[in-house]
């Protein structure tokens, strides 16, 4: 097993849920349901059944396009991103 791989993407995936609005769906479910376990096993289902699909499209990407450019294209997005989050009128 790829442990470095394995712990740069928990740790990607746990710093990016933090606060987001899956997140505060699924404290708002535990907070008015009468069984948080039931919450836990749906958010728990939901973001593994996202994540299947992100990988399974990563994959299939990745056959197509060299890795080097995914990551560039997904950096180029990030800036882009962050750059109309600066420039915005905070609307």
């Amino acid at each position: 097993m790829d442990w470095k791989l394995l712990l740069s993407t928990f740790t990607a995936i746990f710093v990016a849920e933090l606060g987001d609005k899956t997140q505060l769906a699924t404290l708002s479910f535990a907070a008015g349901g009468k069984s948080r376990w039931v919450v836990f096993l749906g958010a728990a289902l939901a973001l593994v059944s996202t994540s299947a699909i992100a990988t399974l499209g990563g994959e299939m990407v990745a056959r197509l396009v060299p890795p080097i450019w995914i990551r560039r294209g997904a950096g180029l997005i990030f800036v882009a991103m962050g750059l109309l989050f600066l420039v915005g009128k905070g609307e």
